[in-house]
C-alpha cells in the first residue's frame, strides 16, 4: 500500500487542492464548498461570484486554471464548459 502524503498535512490555500469537483453553473445556488480555484476544460466566458462577494466575468481558453476563490459559477452568461472546482474540503 502506498503512503498517503495528505495524512498529516494541514490544508493550505497554496495548494494542492484535496479534490476536484464538477461545477453545475447556477444563478441561485452556490457551491457546497468555496473553491480555491477553477479548472475549465472548454474555453469561453465564466461568470462567477468571488469569495469577496463580487460578480466577475472572465474569458478563458481551453484547459484554463483560474486561481481565485469562488462561491458560485453563474449559469447566465457562462459559456465555458467542463468547469471543475478545486477544493480543500
Amino acid at each position: 500500500m502506498t503512503a498517503n502524503p495528505f495524512t498529516n498535512r494541514v490544508s493550505s490555500l497554496f495548494g494542492p487542492a484535496r479534490d476536484v469537483v464538477p461545477v453545475v453553473p447556477s444563478d441561485t445556488v452556490g457551491m457546497a464548498n468555496t473553491a480555491i480555484g477553477l479548472y475549465v476544460e472548454t474555453g469561453g466566458t465564466v461568470v462567477m461570484t468571488t469569495e469577496r462577494g463580487e460578480t466577475r466575468t472572465v474569458q478563458v481558453t481551453d484547459f484554463s486554471i483560474l486561481p481565485v476563490g469562488v462561491l458560485r459559477v453563474h449559469s447566465t452568461g457562462t459559456t465555458a464548459s467542463g468547469i471543475h472546482a478545486m477544493v480543500l474540503a
